[in-house]
């Protein structure tokens, strides 16, 4: 046993002296350390109550693994550049060289052509893939061969049989004969190809490395770039306009920006409606508003929209808003509403022919639906410029400012016509000869007078 006595402003204890100061600093360490312990021992009750005790595990199991990397740097997982184009594809392109298939173009006059096309795995209700099937079907129709050619940057093999299978049970898409094969850089595509179609910025890279000495063209159906910010894919996408390809596009806005912007060569094809999805069936004054909304795709302005929808509902909150074209069950949105989701092709037209108006904003290329919505009796309103009013000219479109207040202001008018019914039958019958045909035959004339040389 010790002896402790206390003197003065010192502790005495087993002969050794220590300041009064240093006692009561180390208690109050000991008393802060009881202090921390209870707090610790808090949190974990918490946690565990909010997350469970594998949730605490996880948390821990971390910020072990953040104290090993930090001293093992080594350890740190390494992260890949992941892009839209696989990186040694972008690497290897070099556009400021001509190729082979530039300097000597195989040329086609006397007989069928054979097509490949090179493009993204298409998913269920995908409208650009649909309007590519939509194209290859008018070229196998013309009496031409094509082959689909299956290319994406992710690790995962590409299963075409199942693609292939995807797309023959879908009423979104036309019934093709088109072969589909994964994307080979090795292989590239068939030995007789006639014509190599790119679809997709991130296509035209394969198809410009292909060794095959097929004729270039490019199926553009939007001004990609525009999809991100300014960086390295918006500069990738943006090169992809100088590879020397036949750009074959979707309306004269981007015909003309491409070929002024970029010296490309380009043809354009109309627009048009699936007519065999799309009618008139309800002659009767409708109030609804349809609402195309797709928040995963910026250029479809889904913000904006939701803007106007609330001033819509805040003037006349009897409006029956309807929105489709993504599942937004996760949106908190300012307004009573429906949300239909994702729906098959044949799904829409019920819908549409519940609406008066529909709001359709596209900020690049102009969208599919304003003919599609007129042949269901529907009035379009779309933000103004020459990205859609330069595409599509009809009378019963209504063109807005893209404002919130100039587009809710717009609908509201063409909600409130009198004429309303009377319109909409007009409207509809504006658009009864403005089926796929036209542009189809279009879109082949087109091809098969470039391969002629």
């Amino acid at each position: 046993m010790g002896v402790e006595a206390r003197r003065g402003g010192t502790v005495l204890r087993e002969g050794k002296c220590l300041p009064a100061s240093r006692i009561a600093s180390k208690g109050a360490r000991a008393r802060a350390g009881v202090r921390r312990m209870f707090r610790v021992a808090r949190r974990a009750v918490t946690l565990t109550r909010a997350e469970g005790a594998r949730g605490v595990g996880v948390r821990a199991l971390d910020r072990a693994r953040g104290r090993l990397i930090r001293n093992q740097p080594s350890l740190a997982p390494r992260s890949e550049i992941r892009m839209l184009v696989r990186y040694d594809d972008a690497l290897e392109c070099d556009w400021t060289r001509p190729r082979p298939w530039a300097t000597a173009p195989v040329s086609v006059r006397d007989r069928g052509l054979s097509t490949a096309w090179i493009m993204h795995p298409p998913g269920e209700s995908s409208g650009g893939a649909q309007n590519i099937f939509r194209f290859v079907k008018y070229l196998e129709d013309a009496g031409h061969r094509a082959s689909v050619y299956l290319y994406h940057s992710a690790d995962h093999r590409i299963d075409a049989t199942y693609v292939r299978q995807l797309i023959s049970a879908s009423p979104s898409y036309p019934d093709v004969a088109a072969q589909f094969h994964a994307y080979d850089p090795v292989r590239g595509v068939a030995p007789d190809t006639d014509a190599l179609f790119a679809t997709g910025w991130e296509t035209a890279y394969p198809a410009f490395l292909d060794p095959s000495p097929a004729r270039r063209f490019y199926f553009v159906q939007d001004y990609e770039p525009s999809f991100y910010p300014v960086g390295s894919e918006h500069v990738l996408a943006e090169n992809t306009y100088r590879f020397g390809f036949h750009g074959v596009t979707a309306g004269r806005w981007l015909s003309d920006k491409l070929a002024g912007d970029y010296g490309m060569r380009t043809s354009a094809f109309g627009f048009g409606a699936e007519l065999r999805h799309y009618s008139f069936t309800n002659p009767e004054r409708r109030n609804g508003v349809f609402f195309y909304a797709r928040p995963v795709t910026t250029r479809r302005g889904f913000e904006l929209g939701v803007m106007a929808l609330q001033l819509i509902a805040r003037e006349n909150p009897e409006v029956p808003i309807h929105l489709a074209g993504w599942d937004i069950s996760s949106y908190d949105l300012p307004f009573e509403h429906v949300d239909h989701g994702m729906l098959p092709i044949t799904a829409l037209n019920e819908i549409y022919n519940q609406c008066g108006v529909g709001l359709v904003l596209s900020l690049t290329n102009m969208s599919l639906l304003p003919l599609e919505l007129l042949a269901s009796g529907v009035i379009p309103v779309l933000n103004g410029g020459e990205n859609n009013d330069k595409v599509v000219h009809n009378q019963f479109i209504r063109y807005a400012e893209p404002a919130p207040h100039a587009l809710a202001s717009a609908v509201l008018e063409e909600l409130a016509r009198p004429d309303l019914p009377g319109y909409a039958a007009k409207a509809a019958a504006s658009v009864v000869d403005l089926s796929w045909d036209r542009p189809g035959r279009e879109f082949v004339d087109i091809v098969v007078e470039a391969m002629r040389g």
